[in-house]
């Protein structure tokens, strides 16, 4: 059975054509290494040198051998340095979901940090509505989420990435499109066009709280899932909108942001599961604790 000791042995003899010099290269005596290249030549079957009191010069046999034992050796050195680089989170693969919002906040430049921090790990990332990411999370499907704060799930762990306020959105021609500052009282009666609980329950829970708090609760005209659909309609004056700032740089026409009084706040996670042994994650996870402060979107810290 021919292993890689041997080929390696072979190898530093056919690049000095000494025994010699190839033991000195390979820290061995003379003898233990005539021994290796005479079982590796019975292994194959071939004769891989020719030599004799003064010279060692390789076969034809033996010049195909070395062009491939090479090659071989090259592989089996990459896998080997392919194993620790794993192990340690520099090779691999990253899946990280992401709800619409990040895509406009934090997620460019986490991206940007870990490819720069982890060139040969492969980032895969998947935009998904809030709640639907937290399923794929729990069932593996993803290694990391960018989320609003889940409600607590066994083997889920949280870390708060970024904080931004909410806004109005507002059809240009909207009357209260001239103020600088949306009152909350303002909202009472005005229809909203919001995300349906199914699909950002901590969007929509953080919304009523803000109209609950005014004496009021939210008149909602239409639910869709997506933020984007929800200024979409907006600029088409169906109705408002209440939603993260961020979406204030999408640029869609006809449709106004102006600032809430006491604007409530919206809290971004990243989310995942403390039983996934991915060591890329771990990389993931320490690149993001290195970053230190977390990041706000102009609002102090709570």
């Amino acid at each position: 059975m021919i292993d890689i000791r041997q080929m390696r042995y072979f190898v530093a003899l056919a690049e000095t054509l000494h025994f010699g010099r190839a033991a000195e290269r390979l820290h061995l005596s003379q003898p233990p290494l005539s021994r290796q290249i005479a079982a590796l030549e019975k292994s194959l079957g071939v004769r891989l040198l020719d030599r004799d009191s003064r010279h060692v010069r390789l076969t034809q046999a033996g010049e195909r051998f070395l062009r491939d034992a090479r090659e071989v050796l090259g592989l089996f050195d990459q896998a080997c340095r392919n194993a620790r680089l794993a192990e340690q989170g520099e090779v691999g693969e990253l899946a990280l979901g992401f709800m619409m919002y990040a895509a406009h906040t934090i997620v460019p430049s986490l991206a940007r940090r870990f490819m720069i921090a982890f060139p040969r790990v492969e980032l895969r990332l998947r935009e998904v509505v809030p709640d639907w990411l937290l399923q794929d999370l729990v069932q593996g499907r993803l290694d990391a989420g960018i989320i609003f704060p889940p409600d607590p799930q066994p083997g889920l762990e949280t870390r708060r990435i970024y904080r931004e306020a909410l806004c109005v959105a507002l059809p240009a021609s909207h009357p209260l499109a001239r103020r600088d500052v949306i009152r909350r009282a303002d909202l009472d009666g005005l229809p909203l066009i919001l995300t349906p609980t199914e699909t950002a329950s901590a969007l929509r829970e953080v919304i009523r709280q803000y109209c609950r708090a005014g004496g009021f609760l939210p008149t909602i005209r239409l639910e869709v899932p997506l933020q984007l659909t929800i200024v979409s309609l907006v600029a088409e004056e169906i109705g408002i909108g209440i939603v993260p700032e961020s979406m204030s740089r999408i640029g869609i026409g006809n449709v106004l942001f102006r600032p809430l009084e006491a604007a409530p706040t919206i809290d971004h996670v990243l989310a995942w599961r403390s039983a996934n042994s991915n060591p890329a994650l771990r990389g993931f996870l320490a690149m993001v604790e290195a970053s230190g402060s977390e990041e706000t979107a102009g609002i102090e810290q709570a």
